[in-house]
């Protein structure tokens, strides 16, 4: 089999992953000289903690099976089994934390309920301000920047793999066939279109009516923190995000107002891991409204910059870059992704929002399950 994959992130690269694992041939075709989207623009979290129940978290914990054996086989995309603790700072916050303990599904996920004391024996660099913390076991990390060029050498060295950068799809030329803008035709047995937040063109031609939209994200990064930073951290913030949150006690949190203006202004989320360099990525905002704006501005930073402060009792490094991205997400916030098949052997897989990270590697295996690759 012939597998075409026309987009070259996270999704669009673990599409090729599974076909070449399954000893099919695959040529991946990105209209940029390297993927520059989502795909890079994010923490390289494998996030477990806050999905929602169901399908959700199945899809993230064979997600998280899936990221560590290719973490194995391919040591340069830096993966990490290293938890997640999300400190908390009064006793609303305290309370979400223990009814997300009291979940069927808790221990699925590592959940457990620590003192300020255990967090810092798992994590020395939290030596500020806070009361205890919700910590999950099944959080991991990978390298977000370098992830899909270090799965591309790999999949080179398999000789069934073919990567063509520079070229934009504009049509499809058959079944199983596209022409890109140099006037090719790449024929093969199944294309699949992972364009990520590129939701025009060759994509709207084909679904005028697709269900997704495209949310806009600010985050940065800092210099090396001198110190290891043994776990991903967020903060309470995170809990107004996460459906895996939801309960009469996080409503409880939301009617008290606790929320800084800025934060609640920008719909922010502590999220922060550390690179193998020791530089910190930090973030994030949502903005869902368009048209987009063009600038990143400062409140959000400074309000980031305040709350890492007041778990890590010492300054944050200078700020190396900052930087703004777009995802495309179901507007069904509950469907993992939106598959569908446009044409004939055509199929689009878009839509997972912040979950692309976390579950590509399981919505690819899903997808060659289903196309009986």
């Amino acid at each position: 089999m012939r597998v075409i994959v026309v987009g070259g992130g996270v999704v669009g690269t673990m599409h090729a992953w599974q076909a070449v694992q399954r000893g099919h041939e695959v040529v991946q075709i990105e209209r940029e000289a390297e993927a520059r989207g989502a795909s890079l623009r994010n923490f390289g979290q494998i996030w477990v903690s806050g999905r929602a129940g169901g399908a959700e978290l199945e899809t993230a914990l064979r997600a998280r099976e899936l990221w560590e054996g290719i973490g194995a086989q391919v040591p340069e995309l830096g993966f990490r089994a290293i938890g997640s603790l999300t400190p908390v700072r009064n006793a609303r916050e305290y309370a979400v934390a223990e009814a997300a303990t009291q979940r069927s599904d808790a221990a699925a996920r590592g959940y457990k309920l620590i003192t300020a004391a255990e967090a810092r024996e798992i994590n020395p660099a939290l030596r500020g301000s806070f009361e205890a913390a919700l910590w999950c076991e099944r959080d991991a990390a990978v390298e977000p920047r370098t992830a899909q060029l270090a799965l591309r050498r790999a999949l080179l060295e398999s000789g069934r793999y073919t990567f063509l950068p520079g070229r934009e799809v504009r049509d499809i030329a058959g079944p199983g066939a596209v022409r890109d803008d140099h006037g090719d035709v790449h024929q093969g047995d199944a294309v699949i279109l992972a364009t990520g937040a590129w939701l025009t063109g060759l994509v709207r031609e084909l679904a005028p009516e697709l269900p997704v939209r495209r949310v806009r994200l600010q985050m940065m990064q800092t210099e090396p923190l001198g110190e290891p930073l043994t776990t991903s951290v967020a903060d309470a913030d995170s809990f107004r995000y996460y459906p895996a949150y939801r309960s009469a006690a996080l409503d409880e949190l939301n009617a008290a107002q606790l929320q800084s203006e800025t934060a609640a202004a920008h719909k922010m989320q502590l999220l922060m891991v550390q690179r193998l360099d020791g530089g910190l990525t930090i973030g994030d905002t949502h903005e869902y409204e368009h048209p987009f704006a063009f600038d990143t501005v400062e409140d959000p930073y400074e309000h980031l910059t305040g709350v890492v402060e007041t778990f890590l009792g010492r300054p944050l490094p200078k700020i190396r870059r900052r930087w703004a991205g777009v995802y495309a997400q179901c507007t069904d916030t509950t469907r993992v992704v939106h598959r569908e098949q446009l044409r004939d052997r055509v199929w689009l897989v878009t839509g997972p929002g912040g979950r692309g990270m976390t579950c590509s590697p399981a919505i690819a295996e899903t997808t060659a399950n289903e196309l009986g690759w």
